[in-house]
C-alpha cells in the first residue's frame, strides 16, 4: 500500500540522478540541487560565517559540481553526497585564501594555558543553531581549522599541506577555536539554563 501522493513525482535513485548529471539533464540537476542545498549551504556557513556569502558560494559549488560531473565516479550509495561536500569545503577554502583569510586571524582574548573541554551532556542541551553560531563567529582561521579537523576529520598534518600552514600552527589555532568555543558555552549555560 503506497500511502504518498500518486501524483508527485518520484525521485531519482542517487546513480541514477549523478548519471543524468553526467548527462547535463536539467531536471536531474534541479533535484540534485533540491535534494542537497541545505546540507551544501551548511558546509558553507560552517566554513564562512556569514550567509550572504555562504549563498553566493553555494551557487558557486553547484555550477562547479554541474561542470565537473565528468570527474565524478560512482562508489555506491552515499559516494555522491561526499563527493559534493568535498567540492563544497574546497570552493570554500579557495575563497578564503583567495582573501588571505586564513593568515590573518582577529585576535580573541587569549586564552591562558588551558581550557576545561564542556561537558557533552551540557553541549547536548544547546541548540544546534546556537552552536554553529558559535562557530560562525570564530576568525576565520580558527573556524577553518576547528571544521576541518573536526567535521571532516582531517588530521594537523592534511591541514597544513592543505592550508600552506605548518603542522604547529594547525594545533595552535585549533587549540584557540575549542578555548573561544568551551568559554561561549559556559556563557550561554551560565545565562540560559
Amino acid at each position: 500500500m503506497h500511502l504518498g501522493n500518486k501524483d508527485a513525482p518520484k525521485r531519482m535513485e542517487e546513480f541514477e540522478l549523478s548519471e543524468k548529471c553526467k548527462q547535463g539533464n536539467n531536471l536531474a540537476r534541479k533535484e540534485l540541487y533540491e535534494l542537497y542545498s541545505g546540507r551544501m549551504f551548511g558546509i558553507c556557513f560552517r566554513y564562512i560565517g556569514d550567509r550572504d556569502m555562504a549563498q553566493d558560494l553555494l551557487h558557486d559549488g553547484f555550477l562547479k559540481i554541474y561542470a565537473s560531473f565528468d570527474k565524478f565516479t560512482w562508489r555506491g550509495e552515499g559516494s555522491l553526497r561526499a563527493w559534493m561536500e568535498r567540492v563544497m569545503v574546497n570552493t570554500a577554502l579557495q575563497h578564503l585564501r583567495k582573501r588571505d583569510m586564513l593568515i590573518h586571524t582577529t585576535e580573541f582574548e587569549e586564552i591562558e594555558g588551558s581550557y576545561e573541554d564542556p561537558d557533552p551532556s551540557d553541549v547536548e542541551i544547546i541548540p544546534q543553531k546556537v552552536l554553529m553560531n558559535f562557530i560562525s563567529e570564530l576568525p576565520d582561521g580558527y573556524r577553518t581549522i576547528f571544521n576541518m579537523y573536526t567535521f571532516e576529520e582531517r588530521s594537523h598534518k592534511e591541514i597544513a599541506q592543505m592550508l600552506g600552514i605548518n603542522e604547529k600552527s594547525s594545533a595552535s589555532q585549533l587549540f584557540r577555536a575549542k578555548g573561544v568555543l568551551a568559554k561561549r558555552i559556559k556563557e550561554y549555560l551560565r545565562t540560559n539554563v
